[in-house]
């Protein structure tokens, strides 16, 4: 789990993706990692997620996670496919304790104080604040800390490259979700190279 986070506090962006046909994950994951972006949550809310991971876990220097896991068997799945590690939107105790139990790391979703509570339930470092700019943004992040002062957050939900490095400059903050570099329109009309532009832009903001 450290090692996982220290690689994810170093690159400082994850990339949240969804992928409707996992023909599309290899070029994808080609244009991240030529962006200088090797990271991946691809979510859970199509069919192709499974088979996208798979694809994108070819690669031996990307870092390929699951997003939006809802259910243990989704958790499996998305391990079985190569998953190293899971986000979920919200707190979700069953596919917490299933990647406890099995040494995955995990960030689950949260938005308020009782749901840190559950997360420090079982030592885990980092919390996925979602949706961030919904519920307050750094304000309400820098709030939470107050009592919570040694639990991290990966915000995502509204953050661009107009706000990352508001959020990125709060101690608290290891990392931030976003999908303005991978919308679902490049994915779909194939702008792998526009992909990989805003990428490398984002590599370079947070630098």
């Amino acid at each position: 789990m450290k090692n996982l986070l220290n690689q994810i506090a170093e690159i400082k962006i994850v990339p949240v993706i969804k992928i409707d046909n996992a023909a599309d994950a290899a070029p994808l994951a080609k244009a991240l990692i030529a962006g200088g972006l090797p990271v991946a949550e691809v979510t859970f809310r199509t069919e192709a997620a499974e088979e996208a991971i798979r694809e994108m876990k070819k690669f031996p220097e990307m870092l390929v996670g699951a997003g939006t896991i809802t259910s243990v068997e989704q958790a499996k799945k998305a391990c079985d496919a190569g998953a190293v590690f899971l986000v979920t939107a919200g707190f979700n105790r069953a596919v917490t304790e299933f990647a406890v139990e099995n040494n995955i790391p995990i960030f689950p979703g949260v938005c308020t104080p009782t749901e840190i509570m559950y997360l420090l339930e079982y030592n885990l470092p980092v919390a996925k604040f979602f949706p961030a700019e919904q519920y307050g943004g750094l304000s309400t992040i820098k709030a939470l800390s107050g009592p919570f002062p040694n639990m991290k957050f990966m915000p995502t939900g509204g953050i661009s490259d107009k706000n990352i490095l508001d959020y990125l400059a709060n101690p608290q903050i290891i990392a931030c979700g976003g999908s303005w570099m991978v919308k679902d329109s490049l994915i779909n009309n194939h702008q792998f190279d526009e992909i990989q532009r805003l990428a490398a832009d984002a590599v370079q903001l947070v630098k």
